[in-house]
């Protein structure tokens, strides 16, 4: 299913976890599963948030390749991009445990964005950060290691696992300084609207609690026209299926 840029825009417009309370409106997996656990964060809080689709490497870095060097199998990334349904985001499983050396740096930044790459994530470290910051190019990791060793791909566009997560090719993202989430593809075009109402049912209690004034029973009531909310945007969900 492609989504228009339209769509991918729009679902910008939201933090992180608002997309994931979205989600859960439409009961398509458990509410425990789908987002990367606290082992990856981002490396620049202060961007706004990311969506794009997944890329996806293995890597290492403990020992040498059998050949080329540190940068060998980046024009075949690059070659690759079409292979997505949309732009990428660079998702890479290091596969030495612990890691061992930085999975980027602000080379390979360089070249993902200037080829339409709207972020990167690793379950390894990254590096050169003032560098890839002043990129305004968002990366999430597990930390941050100096130097890159005998950093190398293993293989493009395989299902990995980074987060906790298992992460298909193709796989749309959305991550901020909260976390990064997978977005069902068949619902993504519903979401933003979703997040709209639940902003909406959220201010109720909002509201409430900046009226100056608040008691236990008038917060009851606030969330009970909250939830009365989302009941309603939950029946016209299901209605539409």
């Amino acid at each position: 299913m492609s989504l228009s840029a339209a769509t991918l825009a729009d679902l910008a417009k939201f933090d992180t976890p608002t997309i994931c309370n979205a989600i859960e409106l439409f009961f398509v997996r458990p509410r425990n599963t789908g987002f990367m656990n606290d082992t990856i964060k981002a490396c620049f809080p202060k961007f706004p948030p990311m969506v794009g689709f997944a890329f996806t490497t293995t890597f290492r870095s403990m020992a040498s390749p059998p050949k080329g060097d540190a940068y060998t199998g980046l024009a075949d990334q690059v070659a690759g991009y079409d292979k997505i349904p949309g732009p990428p985001v660079m998702v890479f499983q290091d596969l030495d445990q612990p890691c061992v050396s930085a999975t980027f740096g602000e080379v390979m930044c360089t070249i993902y964005k200037s080829f339409g790459a709207q972020g990167i994530i690793t379950s390894g470290t990254g590096r050169d950060l003032d560098q890839v910051e002043a990129l305004k190019f968002p990366a999430f990791t597990s930390g941050t290691i100096c130097a890159h060793g005998y950093c190398h791909m293993l293989q493009t566009n395989i299902p990995v696992t980074v987060g906790g997560i298992w992460i298909e090719p193709g796989a749309l993202l959305h991550g901020d300084l909260n976390g990064v989430t997978t977005v069902p593809i068949e619902i993504a075009s519903e979401i933003p609207d979703a997040c709209r109402e639940i902003m909406k049912a959220e201010q109720y209690v909002l509201d409430y609690c900046k009226s100056g004034s608040p008691n236990a029973k008038g917060l009851a009531e606030a969330r009970k026209a909250c939830q009365a909310h989302l009941d309603g945007v939950i029946e016209r969900v299901r209605r539409d299926k």
